[in-house]
């Protein structure tokens, strides 16, 4: 809606709108969003008979802009946009007219509070936000020929607005897993990085970072020309394990891409059967370096057999289901199986008269772990892509995505989401421009 003022007439206001450069600044950068997708969803609650406040996609304009000014305070963004009154006309907000304003409406009664701004941020629904930045990647599939045969996986730390992460405060419960901090009661506390510090008298001594977070996981993907794209997010308390973000995010970055990975790469965190499973499953790779607190595998032959302490190729005898999830395979001392040949041993299991015994792990995954040849090229060169990960946490750190000013889960995870769609917005950009340059050039 267009408002007119003693001021200014409609035709004034819509050609402000039309030379105002952060008007159309925004008006462009809105333009790579799918908001058919917004569209749908507010059908989908309008028919279940829910009322409707402020437009929805008005709502996500305002939080996808704190983002992308480096809002982080919703106090800021308040402030901002009413210094800016004429994007809220362009954003669609249901205005308070008012005549006598000079834009034609009360710009202070139509925004919203800053506790209402915060609320709508906590109760922002999921599944709008994901199927929002699963949109940029369809559209980035479009422009990116080749994106996502290789993805790249890692997680980046998020410091909660708590005082126990604030080195200067002392709390007595700092360091306390059990504590929960009543600045954020969802944040949790993690390691963040282990350090091993040379003592004077030579002997080391482990150092950990800890703190009270969130951590953001990301799949990634990149070619030389375009550059980084995010195909996936997924936000849990610090206190996990990088590797328990694996499947969400495979699961998101298959469905936004509509086809699966060819080949996988992470570093060691991910060094789990499963993660390459994935990539095996597909005639892939997963490029990721064995993890050095793994226990030592035994030797095996070029087919992943494995040979026993003599060199000998252990006989397999059966299959069954593993516990870990994984179907095995028994191995038996070939001395004594299929039947014994009367040659001898010295290992103990052999005096006992039972031989040597190994299950092991017959997935192709499984496999694909231990008799990966890390010195490859082609390993080297995929191994590499988790750049791309990092290249993305950079730019998300340098749009707040490290210390955000919000005090539970739920808006921290809308706030990522919203970070990485920023991110992808910019990373489509890009790439149209690049290819409306190659087309000029044929």
């Amino acid at each position: 809606m267009i408002p007119a003022s003693s001021h200014f007439d409609q035709s004034t206001i819509t050609a402000l709108l039309h030379h105002d450069p952060l008007v159309q600044r925004y008006r462009t950068f809105f333009s790579f969003l799918d908001w058919s997708v917004v569209e749908e969803w507010q059908q989908r609650r309008s028919s279940r008979g829910r009322p409707v406040e402020q437009p929805i996609s008005a709502s996500l304009k305002i939080f996808l802009l704190r983002i992308q000014e480096g809002l982080i305070y919703t106090q800021q963004l308040r402030k901002f946009l009413l210094e800016h009154p004429l994007l809220m006309i362009d954003f669609g907000f249901d205005l308070v007219l008012d005549s006598h304003a000079p834009y034609g409406f009360d710009a202070e009664k139509t925004l919203p509070s800053r506790q209402w701004i915060g609320e709508k941020l906590r109760a922002l629904d999921r599944s709008l936000l994901q199927g929002l930045l699963a949109s940029t990647v369809t559209a980035l599939v479009q422009e990116i020929p080749g994106l996502g045969e290789t993805v790249a996986f890692n997680v980046k730390h998020i410091y909660a607005w708590v005082k126990e992460n604030n080195p200067r405060v002392f709390t007595e419960k700092g360091h306390d897993k059990h504590h929960r901090p009543t600045g954020d009661p969802d944040c949790r506390l993690g390691v963040k990085r282990s350090t091993n510090q040379e003592q004077p008298d030579g002997s080391t001594k482990e150092k950990k970072e800890v703190l009270w977070g969130y951590g953001s996981g990301v799949a990634a993907a990149t070619t030389p020309t375009y550059g980084d794209v995010v195909l996936a997010e997924y936000t849990l308390p610090f206190n996990e394990g990088d590797v328990t973000y694996f499947e969400p995010l495979y699961r998101q970055t298959v469905a936004a891409l509509g086809i699966f990975p060819t080949n996988i790469t992470a570093d060691a965190a991910y060094d789990a059967w499963y993660v390459y499973q994935k990539a095996a499953l597909h005639g892939g790779i997963a490029a990721i370096p064995l993890n050095a607190h793994t226990t030592h595998a035994s030797s095996r032959a070029t087919d992943g057999v494995p040979l026993c302490e003599k060199g000998l190729r252990m006989v397999p005898t059966f299959q069954f289901a593993h516990t870990n999830g994984y179907q095995a395979q028994r191995f038996r001392c070939p001395l004594l199986h299929p039947q014994p040949d009367g040659q001898t041993c010295e290992h103990p299991q052999f005096v006992k008269g039972k031989g040597c015994v190994k299950d092991l792990n017959w997935e192709l995954g499984g496999l694909q772990r231990v008799l990966l040849d890390r010195t490859t090229p082609l390993y080297r060169a995929l191994a590499n892509q988790r750049t791309s990960c990092e290249r993305i946490n950079s730019q998300a750190k340098e749009l707040g995505i490290e210390r955000p000013k919000v005090r539970n889960a739920q808006s921290v995870k809308n706030l990522n989401t919203l970070t990485y769609i920023v991110i992808n917005v910019r990373a489509l950009n890009r790439a149209k421009s690049i290819n409306r340059r190659l087309l000029q050039m044929n």
